[in-house]
């Protein structure tokens, strides 16, 4: 029985910005059903890798397959073909503020389907109770929601055509730890319900130990990925001081005695 294929490849990724080299020879598979966490110092090209992954931008050299298609050889007509495969978040939420929450999340709905008007609210109230937001909110304006409202509108909009593959950029930077622990609970749990792959670039540790069954790190232009418990015993310097440093000690703590997806 041959191995089910992977939703995304990413293979021998070279990026480059003039003599600048930011990935070189970067390979990895995500697999269906995980959720992959991405992890780096600041500078190491993960927000870059997010766009190459995405089709936002073209690498100097390699591929990217995404259900085996290269998106990295394909026209923009042909891109957004798969576009609609995938949803997205951004790090601060990207909203459209001159829209309100019903009107972004009916985006991408008004751009590759033809629905009525009743559909689209019927779909955007939906969307909002599958995030864990009130009917009341659809009618407000960003400018109008407090930081955890806006993560979860923008996750809303994500999964408004019901992707099964998810992308998030930083989902809970900027959220106080309760906020980020209940934002975290709600990745896992659609995860699990809507039996997505989602791949999270996080700086949050509590997000890798509690979400990610995987982490993948940017270091030396290269990257190294492994599931949490086989990143920690990586002896690269910048990934040990990381993992072990004194932010991720009740990580470690918490991770010995076996608690990760709540076990």
């Amino acid at each position: 029985m041959q191995p089910a294929q992977p939703v995304v490849s990413v293979r021998n990724i070279v990026t480059r910005f003039g003599e600048q080299l930011i990935h070189d020879d970067v390979s990895f598979d995500i697999a269906a059903g995980e959720v992959l966490g991405i992890v780096g110092s600041s500078g190491s090209g993960k927000s870059v890798l997010l766009r190459t992954i995405l089709g936002l931008q073209k690498p100097s050299a390699g591929q990217v397959l995404i259900e085996g298609m290269d998106i990295t050889s394909m026209s923009e007509r042909q891109l957004m073909g798969v576009k609609h495969r995938y949803g997205v978040t951004f790090q601060h939420g990207a909203l459209f503020s001159s829209l309100t929450v019903a009107e972004n999340i009916q985006l991408p709905l008004r751009e590759y389907l033809s629905l009525s008007q009743a559909t689209l609210d019927e779909l955007t109230a939906l969307r909002l109770d599958m995030v864990g937001l009130p009917l009341s909110a659809a009618s407000k304006f960003p400018s109008q929601l407090s930081g955890g409202m806006i993560k979860r509108a923008a996750l809303a909009r994500a999964l408004a055509l019901d992707p099964q593959l998810l992308f998030l950029d930083e989902p809970t930077s900027g959220l106080d730890p309760i906020s980020a622990a209940e934002f975290d609970q709600l990745v896992r749990y659609l995860q699990t319900n809507l039996r997505l792959t989602v791949v999270m670039i996080t700086h949050d540790l509590d997000s890798l130990l509690t979400t990610c069954d995987r982490v993948a790190v940017l270091v030396d232009r290269k990257v190294k990925v492994d599931t949490l418990a086989g990143i920690m015993n990586n002896p690269h310097p910048w990934i040990h001081e990381y993992f072990h440093g004194p932010r991720a000690r009740g990580m470690t703590q918490m991770l010995a005695a076996g608690v990760q997806h709540g076990t």
